[in-house]
């Protein structure tokens, strides 16, 4: 398990960044280890036992070609993502993300993909009961 990154920092460090002045927003995700599996959650599954944790893996160079590409899209200026990996516990990060742009949908949109990309192609998540 890693250390966690300070959001504050983050948006301090964005905010310094020479396309700050385009940014009219920044949206942060912040994933964590929930106690309710995940076919439960997203396919509705019954009778499934709470989660204790997660051993989490990523692909680093995925994760660097989705920042890339989310950050070609256009309004969006800043983007930045801290995966954790190892044996996670519940209620441990998972990963943060932030986003930064000119308008709020574009920005919105932007979160969207990110972590979805991540989620989708990026990353081992194995549950643990």
């Amino acid at each position: 398990m890693k250390d966690v990154p300070s959001m504050d920092q983050w948006l301090r460090e964005a905010k310094e960044e020479d396309d700050a002045g385009m940014c009219g927003m920044y949206l942060v995700h912040n994933g964590t280890v929930r106690q309710t599996a995940k076919a439960m959650v997203r396919e509705g599954e019954e009778g499934l036992t709470d989660v204790i944790g997660m051993n989490f893996s990523f692909d680093s160079d995925k994760v660097e070609a989705a920042i890339l590409e989310t950050s070609q899209r256009e309004g969006i200026y800043y983007v930045r993502a801290w995966l954790n990996e190892g044996k996670l516990n519940m209620g441990d990060d998972i990963m943060y993300v932030m986003i930064g742009g000119d308008i709020r949908p574009r920005v919105v949109d932007a979160l969207q993909f990110l972590v979805g990309k991540i989620k989708n192609e990026c990353v081992i998540e194995e549950e643990v009961f």
